[in-house]
């Protein structure tokens, strides 16, 4: 059996209400990210922010490969990631927009965002500072004995830094329970992967620690649940840490002071024609799993649903003064 025809029978055990599902939660994504850069523009959100845009697939297909009290630690484009965790999407926005009601009482923005209930430990805007802290979640799963799996993700940049290679090398030393996942969308801020690495293949960054890696289209959201969950397997029986290099892209520039007139219209062009989300609504229409009326259904009620989340953001009041020496360590 060829790797395409796994593939393809592997779609097969989805049913028709997982993959609308898929579709709800990469939609709903992409659209809450669409109005945080519209409102970001409208001067409504303040300092950085950084859009997951053409990466949705990534948090969408690994959250269905996790079991409860998994651990999700990420950078700073986090919003994506912690939407799909489950979190309150109308927390998430008030947060952005620096309200009460938001998931850091407002205090954490676009950069900081946490959800301990989820499991979700953020948001960080520290470049590979994810990596350490996910390690240590790690670490913390490995000696409770509750067979969990941290979920940590970075970006191609961070992939460089040197507390990265620190941590692999402490992970694989004490086999902790982490899946290292790298969102290789190809630009580090706003420099090509071809002009900042040494090698275009980062999932081998381990060997040196001897902690083995996979290659996987992030674009294709059957291919990140079916090859993501046999990498989660590999890490949860023990055996210690695994790089997963997930290949994506980017639509947007690398925050929202970014133009990104570094690339191509050209290249822009055909990196959209892989789209995840328009990937999967063909699948669905193509094979007859689903009806445009339901899919039209689907697209309405996200749209509503943006517009309550904005509402309640726009409504939630900001946070009283007597907040701003709160929660921090002295």
């Amino acid at each position: 059996m060829t790797a395409k025809d796994k593939h393809s029978s592997s779609v097969k055990d989805f049913s028709k209400k997982d993959l609308l599902s898929f579709y709800r939660e990469m939609l709903l994504i992409r659209r809450f990210e669409e109005k945080a850069g519209q409102l970001y523009g409208m001067g409504l959100i303040a300092g950085f922010c950084h859009l997951y845009i053409g990466q949705e697939a990534i948090a969408c297909g690994m959250r269905h490969t996790m079991k409860k009290g998994d651990k999700v630690i990420t950078t700073y484009r986090d919003h994506g990631h912690m939407i799909s965790v489950g979190s309150d999407p109308k927390r998430i926005m008030a947060e952005l927009l620096g309200r009460r009601d938001g998931s850091s009482k407002g205090k954490g923005g676009s950069m900081h965002l946490f959800d301990l209930e989820k499991h979700f430990y953020g948001g960080h805007g520290i470049v590979g500072a994810s990596v350490s802290i996910g390690a240590g979640l790690a670490f913390a799963d490995k000696y409770r004995g509750n067979n969990n799996v941290t979920y940590c993700y970075f970006g191609d940049g961070a992939a460089h830094q040197g507390q990265v290679y620190e941590t692999l090398n402490m992970a694989k030393l004490w086999n902790l329970p982490v899946l290292f996942i790298i969102e290789n969308n190809h630009y580090a801020m706003g420099t090509s992967q071809m002009r900042s690495s040494s090698t275009n293949e980062l999932h081998k960054r381990g060997q040196g620690f001897n902690i083995p890696g996979v290659k996987i289209n992030g674009m294709d959201i059957f291919e990140v649940i079916c090859e993501g969950q046999k990498c989660v397997d590999y890490v949860r029986s023990g055996m210690g840490p695994m790089i997963v290099e997930m290949d994506t892209y980017r639509y947007r520039g690398h925050s929202m002071s970014d133009p990104a007139t570094y690339r191509s219209k050209e290249e822009l062009n055909c990196k959209k024609e892989k789209d995840p989300i328009d990937k999967l609504h063909a699948h669905i229409l193509t094979n007859k799993i689903a009806a445009e009326t339901e899919i039209k259904k689907i697209d309405d009620e996200i749209k509503q649903q943006i517009s309550d989340i904005v509402d309640f953001a726009k409504n939630s009041p900001e946070p009283d003064e007597s907040e701003l020496m709160t929660e921090i360590y002295k």
